[in-house]
């Protein structure tokens, strides 16, 4: 019998036929602007990579015919190291990415027909991942005022059918943070068999008194496991690795569906070298806290609302349509990103640059100020 492309769609799974892509921060085309370029859109490091990450590349290059590591484990070891020796190795989990690691923990616990927590204006992945999975998606919308953390509300939404909730601090799009006290108090309260997953990917860039990791609380709630990334303190966004922690049970559970030869050899070199560069992270860390203070100062000036923010980037509301704000922006040669489908619509998130990208963005908003007015 010959196959029919009508037969082969009657076995396609309905939760995957849905369009729900991820898109990624816009990059232009600096040929057809004839100008410099200011990519602004995807918060990435604005002084590049880790130097020596760098130099762990450029060792790295000889034998690329042949396959990385079969595991994690030398960069587990590394993070060991890293962490003080407060997590064993074996509570460490690393992947292509921070995203890798949401996809392999919703495989590992969701089925059709459970459901999944988040919060908007979050992280897409969470919502399309657990969506492949066959999960119902659940949502619990941080405060419209002020991005914080509905915590009763999530308590709330739980039923028997729960099993992973997200958590988000700093949050992407909206810089807000999780308090110890909304922390404490929603973990007291939930069910000790859901899952929580406390991203963390932005943490080094948060500095407020009552901001909290998941690290404290890792022996206190073996339910709890917290994600983060390379990409942004440590400027390896194309080279994809992240990295979890959890209790150690739970940790080797996830590892039996980990792929062999995941990583690269040259992501987990780079990786390895970048956790020994706290000049590099220092200087980071040290030019976005200023450039922070620079934006903030010259929004207020300029009547740009944005909301406080503890990552390395801003969400504002725009002076005009948010489509017609980034392309004006775009023309200027400067690319940041609207954010409807993080849930929040009509806003704009701004990657913090560097001292001359930024001064290029104060420029072109007083353009568009002076063009508003005429």
């Amino acid at each position: 019998m010959k196959a029919t492309i009508k037969s082969i769609k009657s076995i396609f799974k309905p939760y995957l036929t849905v369009k729900n892509g991820y898109k990624g921060g816009k990059v232009i085309s600096s040929k057809s602007k004839n100008k410099k370029v200011y990519k602004l859109s995807s918060n990435e490091n604005p002084i590049g990579i880790s130097p020596k990450a760098m130099q762990s590349i450029k060792g790295s290059l000889d034998n690329l015919h042949l396959y990385p590591d079969t595991t994690d484990i030398r960069l587990r070891e590394a993070l060991e190291k890293a962490y003080n020796y407060d997590l064993d190795k074996d509570q460490f989990i690393c992947a292509a990415s921070g995203s890798e690691l949401i996809d392999l923990i919703i495989r590992a616990f969701v089925r059709v027909g459970d459901e999944v927590v988040i919060s908007t204006p979050c992280f897409v992945p969470y919502k399309m991942f657990s969506r492949w999975s066959g999960a119902t998606v659940v949502d619990v919308p941080l405060f419209s005022y002020n991005y914080g953390l509905d915590v009763n509300g999530i308590l709330n939404a739980v039923t028997d059918k729960t099993r992973i909730i997200f958590l988000t601090s700093p949050n992407n799009p909206t810089g807000s943070y999780i308090s110890k006290e909304d922390f404490v108090s929603l973990m007291r309260q939930l069910p000790t068999d859901i899952i929580v997953v406390f991203d963390e990917v932005y943490w080094h860039f948060a500095d407020v008194e009552d901001y909290v990791r998941a690290l404290p609380y890792i022996s206190d709630y073996p339910n709890l496991i917290a994600i983060n990334s390379f990409s942004k303190t440590y400027g390896l966004a194309s080279l994809r690795v992240g990295y979890s922690y959890m209790d150690i049970e739970i940790a080797a559970y996830l590892r039996q569906i980990c792929k062999p030869f995941l990583i690269t050899k040259l992501s987990l070199n780079a990786a390895i070298a970048s956790l020994d560069d706290d000049e590099f992270v220092n200087k980071t860390l040290s030019i976005i806290k200023s450039e922070k203070i620079y934006l903030e100062e010259n929004f207020k000036a300029l009547g740009i609302i944005f909301y406080p923010t503890q990552a390395n980037f801003f969400l504002i509301n725009p002076p005009i349509a948010s489509k017609e704000f980034v392309h004006f922006l775009n023309e200027e040669g400067i690319a940041v990103r609207p954010v409807d489908n993080f849930g929040a619509a009509g806003k704009v998130r701004i990657s913090i640059g560097t001292r001359e990208a930024n001064e290029v963005l104060i420029q072109a908003l007083k353009k568009l100020k002076v063009i508003s007015f005429n």
